[in-house]
């Protein structure tokens, strides 16, 4: 898939928001056709070459880009030639899908095995142990603490988990 056809999908576009940010956008919506130093993308984007460096680096952590150090024969100073690599997008996306569901799968998981209470004053939710605990009082204006029914909590987060397992074709076993 072809950087701009990548670029061009909302969801990719979220994805890259949410990794470097209103400041990084610029530096991840725009990767050059090869080789480019931080200073050449600050200037050409009009941005603070931190701002560019650390929108770099983000997306060098995500295997979204990659760097090679060149030495300046006269001077000694290292440059950074960084090298944009989208195509990995996809398995990124793919990868932050497997955390979600095995989150909200022990998120369901608690939810359905928990017994809980609510301050309707407060709306501070507590565990059995810990209403218990305050006898049932709320400790924060000592109201009355009521038995909370969390099944559509409950079931919301199993049809997404059923959702998620559809879409990565993964059974309920693995």
């Amino acid at each position: 898939m072809a950087f701009e056809d990548l670029l061009n999908d909302p969801v990719i576009q979220k994805y890259l928001h949410e990794l470097v940010g209103p400041t990084g956008m610029p530096v991840a919506a725009a990767p050059p056709d090869g080789e480019v130093t931080d200073e050449e993308l600050a200037e050409e984007l009009g941005l603070e070459l931190n701002d560019v460096r650390r929108a770099l680096f983000i997306l060098y952590e995500n295997d979204l880009a990659t760097y090679r150090r060149v030495r300046d024969e006269d001077s000694g100073w290292l440059t950074y030639l960084w090298t944009f690599e989208y195509e990995n997008i996809p398995e990124n996306l793919k990868e932050e899908m497997h955390r979600l569901l095995e989150a909200i799968e022990q998120r369901e998981e608690y939810e359905r095995t928990h017994e809980f209470y609510l301050c309707e004053v407060c709306s501070i939710r507590f565990e059995f142990g810990e209403a218990m605990d305050f006898g049932f009082e709320c400790p924060e204006c000592g109201s009355p603490l009521e038995s909370m029914e969390n099944n559509h909590l409950v079931d919301a987060m199993t049809r997404r988990v059923d959702e998620l397992r559809d879409e990565l074709n993964v059974d309920a076993t693995s």
